[in-house]
């Protein structure tokens, strides 16, 4: 997701994108308020050819959905870069984050930009943090054994920006506005929260408001260096030279966003399509399968829906010939479903393994905070099931219209404390 470095460069970010109202196929974003998006990644892999997608006059892309072609595309940062912009939002645009943020920069640079952070968020660290995580979930989780509705969508799209505040050391009181704002950059057509001049100018103010409020942080944790993850970027070094300020915010902006599109939508696609089916109550009996069910419900769940590449050079994927700087969009979503790669791959496994799905990425881009992510929906889940029974339905789930993020915004359940919490 593309982070300028100043005000002025924030309003110029995304002129001219192509994705929107006009849009069709799969980027268009309306395509994603039901599952119907599914059927047509299924066509789409079947294939023996990847298909060419035309938005407006000038903008196309290539449609890569097999697990092995997405495989190769993402790996391959030589032939395939990621400094052009990584989300079809800003296809056709110059990405003004391209080598400075560490998600749109290839390696080698890459590799010196993640190092540091990486070994912040590696499992001994993330340890540490366990007891606070786990307070965390039990608050937001909370007001479901009141016995009402509860949005369990709305609580699960807080939970990220708790648990990734508390990471960056960001003041409580802040974080209900930066879930809003990340929703916002993340789902810019959703009518939840796409102004009325359009999905650009939402996108445009709210990469502004987000980078105002990290330019502040900056400033603050600038003069008071700790242990947070906001402070562990403002010290990294580069090149010879510690990240300049808007790098550093561009960053801080890209680990909380990693953290918003991943986390919360799995748990919301399993209370969506599994309540009802006997799943939930299987792994409720046996919490010795999180760690392969949380695994195959990032899979299934596949909150991220693409990312995209732009040629480097002349190549070829899957017969069909690609030219240097056409954009190729590699649809996550339909490569954890193909069955060459997953037997049964429509069929939810508690105890699915191998699981190499790509819900996190592969290759130098694997996200950074995959551990984090785990960690925490590990011990949301067995929070989760272990308090509560009867979980049910109570309203209809109403998912993001977004072709970036396959989730939901709103999803009333009711449960009941079980006795075992009790």
């Amino acid at each position: 997701m593309p982070q300028p470095d100043s005000p002025s460069t924030a309003e110029q970010a995304t002129p001219g994108c192509p994705i929107g109202a006009a849009a069709r196929g799969l980027a268009d974003p309306m395509l994603y308020t039901d599952l119907d998006f599914r059927p047509v990644w299924e066509r789409m892999r079947n294939l023996d050819h990847l298909e060419w997608e035309q938005v407006d006059e000038r903008n196309g892309f290539w449609s890569v959905l097999g697990y092995h072609d997405a495989d190769r595309v993402l790996r391959d940062a030589r032939t395939f870069t990621s400094e052009r912009g990584t989300l079809l939002n800003i296809l056709g645009v110059e990405d003004p984050a391209g080598g400075r943020q560490i998600a749109a920069t290839d390696p080698p640079r890459h590799t010196i930009m993640r190092a540091r952070l990486q070994k912040a968020l590696a499992i001994k660290s993330i340890e540490s943090q366990h007891e606070r995580i786990r307070d965390l979930i039990l608050e937001i989780i909370g007001p479901l054994a009141d016995g009402g509705p509860f949005d369990f969508a709305e609580a699960m799209l807080a939970l990220p920006v708790a648990v990734g505040g508390e990471a960056m050391g960001l003041p409580r009181a802040d974080w209900p506005r930066l879930g809003r704002l990340l929703n916002a950059s993340i789902a810019a057509d959703d009518p939840e929260y796409r102004l009325p001049e359009g999905p650009e100018a939402t996108l445009e103010r709210a990469h502004r408001e987000l980078f105002a409020y990290f330019q502040d942080i900056h400033k603050e944790r600038s003069r008071n260096l700790g242990d947070d993850l906001v402070s562990v970027l403002i010290t990294t070094e580069v090149d010879g030279r510690t990240m300049s300020p808007g790098e550093v915010m561009s960053n801080c902006y890209s680990v909380l966003l990693g953290a918003v599109v991943t986390t919360p939508h799995s748990p919301n696609y399993m209370m969506a399509e599994h309540i009802g089916d006997g799943l939930l109550q299987a792994w409720a009996s046996d919490l010795s399968v999180t760690p392969t069910a949380v695994e195959e419900a990032l899979r299934l769940a596949s909150p991220v829906s693409h990312f995209m590449r732009y040629a480097v050079t002349d190549t070829e994927v899957r017969g069909t010939k690609i030219k240097a700087g056409e954009a190729v969009v590699n649809w996550l979503g339909a490569a954890n479903r193909d069955p060459e790669v997953f037997p049964d791959a429509e069929r939810f496994d508690l105890r699915r393994k191998p699981n190499k799905h790509l819900a996190f990425g592969i290759g130098p881009h694997y996200c950074v905070g995959h551990t984090l992510a785990r960690v925490t929906l590990r011990i949301l889940f067995n929070e989760l099931l272990s308090r509560f029974t009867d979980i049910a339905p109570a309203g209809e789930p109403d998912r993001l219209r977004s072709n970036f993020i396959s989730g939901y915004k709103h999803l009333p359940i009711t449960a009941r404390p079980a006795a075992s919490a009790a």
